[in-house]
Formats: structure tokens, C-alpha cells, sequence
């Protein structure tokens, strides 16, 4: 049975600020993990859950025991909190039985495996986009993700729910700068392959073999003709009208599937 070091009913905790400022995103060392499966997925990769805050409702308690006997058996500490502060501390409408915060995973290149296969998302701005995206990378074999420019936090908790766990796994690097994370993906070796909706290549004619950095633009406005222009090869996936454009999460999960398709089962 799960020990609890402490029952935490209001608001005002202190503990219940770090939660609160870790959902802003004002806690650039700490993650929000919301919910039983990122909670567990985070434990299996090693993080350090630095709180863990389970529900003081006995039914909530219940659903998540498998995990609360998992830590306890690690020895992590885990607080009891009233329904009102894991109404406060869970940022999901339909509050989550269990909330922790965990330590960010250390920096790991995106550009480690042979060949590297690299997503750049650039301006990517929906976080539930970017967590897809590391979802579906991951599920492809990408060796990693770049999120650069003015792309949403890919460690914020809306990019960690949207990335069921993978996110905590792969490789992920933020860079401000576009043009140096094209420019990094160049020192390393890699192609800069651009994806527009038109005047491009069909992606199944165009080999996609050997070290790729696959540029997605975000929502709207795609990549812009800059980042276009600076790319080696454009490529666009068919589309039938009047269908003009996929979200980047989509695309990203279409051409590297495509990818995927090239190195691995065509002779």
C-alpha cells in the first residue's frame, strides 16, 4: 500500500506554484507530466520524477494503484492532494488522477544515428502538432527532431501529451534561429529536403536515401519562399482537389513514412 509524505489541500502550497508555473512554461528544467501513461513512460526512461501528486479521491487512487506500487517500489515520494488542488495543478479540463513533475531529459544530438534523419519543424506553433510530430518520428525511425524558430515548446505538457511519451525518448533540440538549425544540418552531412503543397517533386520519385533533414513549415503559412530557397530539394505529397494542404504533423507523418518505405523496402 502506498505511503503518502504529505496531504496538500490548498491552493496556495508552494508545491502547487511549481505546478502551476511549470504548465506557463516557466520552468525551463522541470516537465509537467499529466496523467498515468507519461507519468509511467517517464519512469521507464530514466527521469527523475522530482514530485508525484495522486488524487485524495478514492476512486481516482484506485485507477492509477499499478503505477503508485511502481513507485513506491523505486522509492519515489508521492503526495496526496485534495480534489480542488488537482483541479489547480492538472491542466486538463477533466483533472488527472495522478500529476508529477519530472527533471528534463539531458541534450542529446538529433543528428547521432547513421544516417541521420532529422525533422526540422519550423514555426510549428500548435503544441498538440509538435507533439505529433515527435510521435511519429519516433515511430519511423527519425534519428530526431529540431524544433526551430518560433516553434511551440516541444517539452511544454500540451507537446508531451500529444507526443504519448516519445517526446521523452527522442532526441529533441530547440534552436530560435532557422537558419542555423539548416546550417547545423548541414555540418552534419544532411540533405535539406523542403515539403511545399506544389510545384515540386512528387516525394515517391525523388530519392530520399542517405543523411535527410526533412524541413515542415507550420500551420498557415507554411515554410516561407526563404527557407524554401534555401533547401537542396523541394518535394510535395499528391493531393487530390480540392484538397491544397496537411497539417504539419500529417506531412511529416506521410514523407517519412515514405522514407521509411525507400530504405527499408524497395530493392
Amino acid at each position: 500500500m502506498t505511503r503518502f509524505s504529505e496531504r496538500i489541500t490548498s491552493r496556495q502550497n508552494e508545491i502547487v506554484a511549481r505546478y502551476l508555473s511549470a504548465a506557463r512554461g516557466g520552468e525551463s528544467e522541470w516537465l509537467l507530466l499529466d496523467g498515468e501513461h507519461l507519468i509511467s513512460d517517464a519512469a521507464a526512461a530514466g527521469l527523475t520524477l522530482s514530485h508525484v501528486m495522486v488524487t485524495s479521491d478514492p476512486s481516482g487512487a484506485r485507477s492509477v494503484r499499478h503505477l503508485l506500487d511502481r513507485l513506491s517500489r523505486d522509492r519515489v515520494s508521492v503526495t496526496e492532494g485534495s480534489p480542488s488542488v488537482m483541479a489547480a495543478i492538472s491542466p486538463v479540463r477533466s483533472p488527472s488522477s495522478v500529476v508529477a513533475l519530472a527533471v528534463r531529459p539531458p541534450a542529446a544530438s538529433p543528428f547521432r544515428s547513421q544516417p541521420p534523419l532529422v525533422v526540422i519543424a519550423c514555426d510549428v506553433q500548435d503544441p498538440g502538432n509538435v507533439g505529433a510530430m515527435a510521435r511519429v518520428a519516433e515511430a519511423a525511425g527519425a534519428s530526431g527532431l529540431v524544433a526551430a524558430g518560433q516553434c511551440a515548446n516541444p517539452f511544454g505538457w500540451k507537446a508531451l501529451r500529444g507526443s504519448m511519451g516519445s517526446a521523452l525518448r527522442l532526441p529533441i533540440a530547440i534552436e530560435p534561429r532557422r537558419g542555423e538549425a539548416i546550417a547545423e544540418a548541414r555540418r552534419r552531412g544532411c540533405r535539406i529536403v523542403a515539403t511545399v503543397p506544389r510545384d515540386a517533386a512528387p516525394m515517391s520519385g525523388v530519392n530520399l536515401g542517405g543523411p535527410v533533414a526533412l524541413l515542415i513549415g507550420g500551420e498557415g503559412r507554411g515554410l516561407g519562399d526563404e527557407l524554401v530557397e534555401a533547401a537542396d530539394q523541394r518535394i510535395t505529397i499528391p493531393m487530390r482537389p480540392p484538397v491544397e494542404s496537411l497539417n504539419a504533423a500529417v506531412t511529416a507523418a506521410v514523407v517519412l513514412y515514405e522514407i521509411h518505405r525507400q530504405r527499408y523496402f524497395v530493392v
